[in-house]
């Protein structure tokens, strides 16, 4: 197989050790993160005059040249489907995506087709420059299978480092819209003594706690009071039906495995339709009347859509901003909560 050579010269102050100073050395657009120039390292692919340097702290010094051998990107074997997506943004670094209800973002033991990985290498026809020396699309965020909206995915090594770096530093805007239990309310006492909840400016309210795994369901996510991962989302009403039930408009601080309905059923405003965290609670005829309560009771996935989307682009630095609005079916749900009783 012909290999493409990299050449890289050590310049000045790039550390002594060649790990290092390789990540410092190559240039940005060749998109080598730390993580694969250390396989190049173990696999052989780097040397110095023909011989190879399998060394990562072997010294270095200013002026030599180390040569890359990067192969051209390989094939997955994940099975190309043509699958409709409504593309929002695409350019030869990423694509933005409004994925639907029902869809899984990247396949697994249990989903190996039908995913939305599946899609875009349909989409993409080849055309995939390769993340991670594969050609595959670099999935650098996930929503639920039943949650719908917006989606980045990175085309490129470069993008997805780009977009990686803006998820761990939590400058990526996302803001989600669901149909939550009742109505959250800055009075409500049982909430402000709720631990790790509370209230700012403008009624928000704040959910900061820490999640891990459930202790006895691996499948859940739960508030814990010591370990895990901290997770903040913020979330205000949007409307409100009839006391019994609420659009709300929730954005993250971070970004963690179910979040927002572990939050929300945590401050004891389940979302509507939740079969994991929203609890056996249904709205009453009463308030919402029957048509409402029935459209509540049949909804089938959790009341979550993913409605705004922002980002620098990591290779243009363009500030980009996407919406996508409601989906039919949390339409019509909110339009039956309307009508009340």
């Amino acid at each position: 197989m012909v290999k493409d050579i990299l050449n890289v010269e050590i310049g000045p102050g790039m550390g002594p050790r060649l790990d290092k100073a390789l990540a410092a050395a190559v240039p940005e657009e060749a998109a080598l993160s730390r993580s694969r120039l250390a396989r190049l390292i173990a696999e052989g692919a780097v040397s110095r005059e023909g011989t190879p340097v399998t060394d990562q702290k072997a010294k270095v010094t200013e002026g030599e040249i180390y040569a890359i051998a990067l192969e051209p990107p390989k094939a997955v074997e994940t099975l190309a489907q043509d699958i409709p997506l409504e593309v929002l943004w695409e350019d030869a670094d990423l694509i933005v995506v409004n994925k639907p209800a029902g869809m899984v973002t990247h396949p697994a033991p249990g989903t190996p087709e039908g995913t939305l990985v599946n899609a875009l290498l349909h989409h993409f026809g080849g055309n995939l420059s390769g993340v991670g020396g594969q050609a595959r699309p670099g999935i650098v965020h996930r929503i639920d299978k039943d949650t719908s909206g917006l989606l980045v995915v990175a085309k490129s090594d470069r993008a997805h480092h780009g977009l990686a770096a803006q998820f761990e530093a939590h400058t990526v805007h996302r803001h989600y819209l669901a149909v939550c239990h009742g109505i959250p309310d800055a009075a409500d006492p049982r909430l402000r003594g709720t631990r790790g909840v509370s209230f700012e400016h403008g009624g928000i309210l704040k959910i900061a706690t820490q999640l891990a795994r459930h202790k006895t369901d691996r499948q859940k996510q739960a508030v814990v009071a010591n370990g895990g991962r901290h997770a903040v989302t913020r979330t205000h009403v949007v409307e409100g039906f009839h006391g019994a039930a609420a659009l709300i408009d929730c954005w993250l601080e971070t970004g963690r495995t179910h979040q927002i309905r572990v939050h929300m059923s945590y401050a004891g405003h389940g979302l509507l339709g939740d079969p994991t965290y929203g609890g056996k609670r249904k709205l009453s005829e009463k308030a919402v009347g029957a048509h409402g309560a029935e459209a509540a009771r049949a909804f089938p996935r959790q009341a979550l859509h993913a409605a705004t989307l922002g980002f620098i682009h990591p290779v243009t630095e363009e500030e980009l901003s996407f919406e996508a609005p409601l989906p039919a079916d949390m339409q019509a749900l909110i339009e039956s909560l309307r009508r009340g009783a």
